[in-house]
């Protein structure tokens, strides 16, 4: 996948909220080559149209226990089939028999053969891309509506914080599925607005969805700090490191409890990785 960091309109953590799944699945699918996307001002993650596509299939297509090797080469077909931009008529992708079949509008096309399971939509929503699981009619308007609300707690955050909290519980409400970015979202607006336990409990209903989301553990352990609960915070931060042992926030954040628990030796090996993490 090639093109200009401008012509990569989704950051990672849009990605998460169009896909409904943790930072720790995309980042090992990003890693294990089904999609490479090019690096913003920020040195951030960009993805294009297409990414956000070839990533949906290749979740899909893991989910169903099918070989990398198979859904490598599945992709790389499927590439081909893509347009570099969402149409209006949007796009549909199914299996039909053992190919991949893409639809826009009346036109359909076969873009890979091979043992595939996926059925799922691309469609707009306020110019932006949406995926709708094969479902009744009924729960693809909710997730777009759980889009929409989502949409709005985005917007909402920096001047209305009750009326982004309002949004993003909608949209956990809406949607059948756990929303990781209203989740997300919203237990870092709680966190910050000092209601500790509250944020404290949307962490541990998203982690029953996302067990392996460093990210969520790490936010999980700021809102036990809030808490006063350092124990159970260095624990959190640990789970973190497991999960990520690159995460440079969680070395910074487990030297400084370290150290105010008087382990010198702890804290002073969190540091370090910390500055390591941090030289250009």
């Amino acid at each position: 996948m090639t093109g200009s960091a401008s012509d990569q309109k989704f950051s990672l953590s849009k990605l998460q909220s169009l896909l409904g799944v943790s930072r720790a699945v995309l980042s090992g699918l990003v890693s294990a080559g089904f999609v490479k996307p090019v690096r913003g001002r920020r040195n951030e993650l960009r993805f294009s149209f297409q990414d956000v596509v070839l990533l949906r299939t290749a979740y899909q297509l893991q989910s169903a226990n099918i070989p990398a090797r198979k859904i490598l080469r599945s992709l790389e077909r499927l590439r081909t089939s893509l347009p570099a931009e969402l149409p209006l008529t949007g796009i549909r992708i199914t299996a039909v028999g053992n190919a991949i079949a893409v639809r826009s509008g009346p036109a359909q096309w076969e873009a890979d053969s091979g043992q595939l399971l996926l059925d799922f939509e691309v469609a707009q929503v306020k110019g932006d891309v949406a995926f709708l699981d094969s479902a009744p009619r009924g729960a693809r308007e909710a997730h777009i509506q759980a889009e929409e609300w989502f949409e709005l707690g985005e917007e909402l955050t920096a001047t209305d914080r009750r009326g982004a909290e309002h949004a993003y519980r909608k949209a956990m409400e809406l949607l059948p599925v756990a929303h990781y970015g209203a989740y997300t979202n919203l237990g870092v607006l709680l966190c910050e607005d000092r209601r500790g336990e509250e944020a404290l409990a949307v962490f541990d209903r998203a982690l029953e969805y996302f067990p392996e989301d460093c990210q969520l553990h790490f936010n999980r352990a700021v809102a036990l700090e809030e808490l006063d609960r350092g124990d159970d915070a260095l624990d959190g931060y640990r789970r973190c490191l497991e999960l990520a042992p690159d995460y440079a926030d969680a070395h910074y954040n487990l030297a400084r409890l370290n150290e105010l628990r008087g382990d010198r030796q702890g804290a002073l090996r969190h540091y370090n990785a910390y500055r390591r993490l941090q030289e250009p």
